[in-house]
């Protein structure tokens, strides 16, 4: 009992650990004067590792964490609220879609997760992300949604591609 114990405590303690990583890589996306929403993306990457490396808990644990923290401790709560609902999110939850082994249903539930996402933002939280949006945009929403689509399936191939690498280097660090 006490093997696993440990091991449960070394899952928790790598998800804060993770989430820390995550909290400052947030708050760089803050401070850069360019690359939010990349570097919003890579600190999606941290609860992706820790989903891959102690499972799908220390994952969500770290999300959650980083979410709420960056809520509070941020000072562009747009970031926060990005990474809350779609780029720390996704990363956990596309391995769950990704059980499925049925591909077109996979990527129908990837791209509407992506299309609900990108409609809270467009609508709920326009004013963090686009306060004085160009109003050719607002005219164009149906294209915003096409290329963000594509955009999306770009981003879910390439993340797929570091999973796989990852994947890789952990079977080859744990010695099989």
């Amino acid at each position: 009992m006490a093997g696993r114990d440990g091991k449960q405590s070394a899952n928790t303690a790598l998800g804060g650990v993770m989430a820390a990583g995550s909290l400052v890589v947030l708050w760089l996306a803050c401070v850069a004067p360019s690359g939010r929403i990349g570097l919003t993306a890579a600190a999606g990457l941290f609860p992706m590792a820790a989903t891959l490396y102690a499972g799908r808990t220390a994952g969500c644990l770290c999300w959650a964490a980083a979410s709420l923290l960056g809520l509070f401790m941020l000072p562009d709560k747009g970031v926060a609220l990005l990474f809350l609902a779609f780029l720390g999110l996704y990363p956990v939850i596309k391995g769950r879609i990704e059980t499925l082994d049925r591909r077109a249903v996979e990527w129908g539930l990837k791209l509407c997760w992506f299309e609900m996402t990108l409609t809270l933002f467009w609508f709920v939280f326009q004013e963090l992300f686009l306060p004085e949006a160009p109003a050719w945009l607002a005219s164009n929403a149906v294209l915003v949604y096409v290329l963000g689509g594509v955009v999306f399936i770009c981003y879910d191939i390439g993340l797929s591609q570091l999973i796989t690498l990852l994947r890789t280097r952990l079977y080859r660090a744990k010695g099989h």
